[in-house]
């Protein structure tokens, strides 16, 4: 199988279940900035333990990343063509927004929240799950811009983009709290 199709040489991209829009298109800045969360968490989740103290923060980002997955499909999709999509695989419903506030509320258990302004940059991996929420807010700017050209029907990628921002936020928090070392400094 080859990586290159030649079909986008036109400055168009194909969307899940058809149809083509051009690159620069709203949906594939929403979609595109969310796959970029995704590599960011990628990065973040390189630096976490995936065995022993810090493992769950591991599977966290980890969950996160296959959930964008699910929000980058739903947006990937003409507007015609949602009733084909499969909550949890291609479509974000009210239980996967709602699983977050529990993540979130988890965490904050676990480590509570500073009460002064943090600065980004207590460790290797706190760093990378601040750029990824960063990158998660461009996201959901982008998806507001889709809802405002009315290009999404159902605002549950918005709210699931808007809350996952906030677990990330925590996340960091977490991983600053608990002093978890990266890989290269262990």
């Amino acid at each position: 199988m080859k990586v290159y199709t030649k079909r986008g040489d036109d400055g168009t991209t194909g969307l899940l279940y058809g149809g083509r829009v051009p690159k620069d298109d709203l949906r594939t800045h929403a979609y595109g900035t969310v796959d970029e969360t995704c590599s960011a968490l990628g990065l973040a989740r390189a630096e976490l333990p995936a065995e022993g103290d810090g493992a769950h923060l591991h599977q966290q980002v980890l969950t996160i990343q296959r959930e964008l997955f699910v929000v980058g499909a739903q947006l990937a999709t003409l507007e015609e063509h949602w009733a084909k999509l499969e909550v949890g695989i291609s479509k974000v419903d009210d239980a996967m927004v709602d699983a977050i506030d529990v993540r979130i509320d988890a965490c904050v258990a676990r480590h509570p929240l500073p009460q002064h302004f943090v600065v980004p940059g207590g460790n290797r991996a706190a760093a990378a799950l601040d750029l990824a929420r960063t990158v998660c807010r461009r996201a959901e700017r982008e998806v507001v811009a889709m809802q405002r050209a009315g290009l999404l029907p159902d605002e549950a990628p918005l709210r699931y983009l808007n809350r996952v921002a906030d677990e990330l936020y925590v996340l960091a928090r977490e991983v600053e709290g608990t002093h978890l070392a990266s890989r290269e400094d262990a």
